[in-house]
């Protein structure tokens, strides 16, 4: 594909609030087209591209979210993105941006009462992600908006759930994982043993830290390292604001994943549900 270096470039040495076994997937997916190296699971097994991106597709010639009963019902699955260009998930991705249009037109939709954001997500890119989030907590109040977890709902993924009025997980589901990773990758031996050397030409000391062509410099980790400790704070801080729950408390969870009820003991969701079940409940509640 052609836009490989465009993605690398947006997974590889960038703050994700992602789940490592998906950015592991991402990742080794991406390495095994590039050529360049290899990345794999724990059990030695390459991914195939295909889990990552597939086939482009147009965006669909009608209403980009359902309306059910008078329920917007939003998609949110997949890889999380700053900005797709698609209204709903594609090609295993879905764009804060479309999330965002979608919350903006369901609130001004006459035919809306409620919204339900279906998620099912283990995360994505920290950039964008808590701006949106705090665009779902502001718009609490105008209208009803549940998280319907359709199966799970982690990091960055959570912090969009964590941001409804209620969240609802099934049995088998999952909450949690409020961290950053950032992962650095360093192709200076690969190229090395095919004989390839890379000069870095720069202005300012700090220009090159973090090039895929050198070994991290301790001071370049340090400085990621405070980068990263930043977005991993405001993350904690704005699941303890949108959950009500303190900070000591989000934090000591160290970006655990929680397993159905035990999301609801911590207090990361409200109620144990299977989708179609939380769906008739928040029609209930409408009356």
């Amino acid at each position: 594909m052609n836009n490989l270096p465009f993605l690398a470039q947006r997974l590889f040495n960038t703050p994700l609030a992602i789940t490592p076994s998906k950015a592991e997937m991402v990742m080794a997916a991406l390495a095994d087209r590039f050529g360049i190296t290899k990345l794999f699971r724990a059990s030695g097994d390459m991914l195939a591209m295909s889990e990552l991106v597939g086939a482009e597709e147009e965006e669909p010639d009608y209403r980009h979210y359902d309306v059910v009963h008078g329920v917007a019902v939003i998609p949110i699955s997949g890889t999380l993105v700053h900005k797709s260009g698609y209204m709903r998930p594609t090609c295993g991705m879905t764009g804060y941006d479309g999330i965002r249009a979608n919350l903006s037109m369901a609130l001004e939709d006459q035919s809306v009462q409620a919204i339900m954001l279906d998620i099912d997500s283990g995360g994505g890119e920290v950039s964008g992600c808590f701006d949106l989030v705090d665009a779902i907590y502001g718009a609490r109040g105008q209208k009803p908006i549940w998280s319907v977890l359709s199966e799970s709902a982690y990091s960055a993924a959570y912090a969009i759930a964590s941001a409804a009025d209620k969240v609802v997980v099934p049995r088998t589901g999952g909450t949690g994982s409020v961290g950053v990773i950032c992962a650095h990758v360093d192709f200076s031996k690969a190229l090395a043993k095919d004989g390839i050397a890379v000069t870095m030409i720069h202005y300012g000391a700090r220009k090159a830290d973090g090039n895929e062509f050198n070994p991290l410099s301790e001071e370049a980790l340090a400085r990621y390292q405070a980068d990263v400790d930043k977005m991993g704070e405001l993350f904690v801080a704005t699941v303890a604001r949108n959950r009500k729950l303190s900070v000591a408390k989000v934090r000591g969870t160290e970006a655990t994943t929680f397993l159905g009820a035990d999301g609801v003991e911590i207090g990361f969701a409200d109620a144990v549900m299977a989708p179609d079940e939380a769906f008739r409940s928040l029609l209930a509640e409408l009356g």
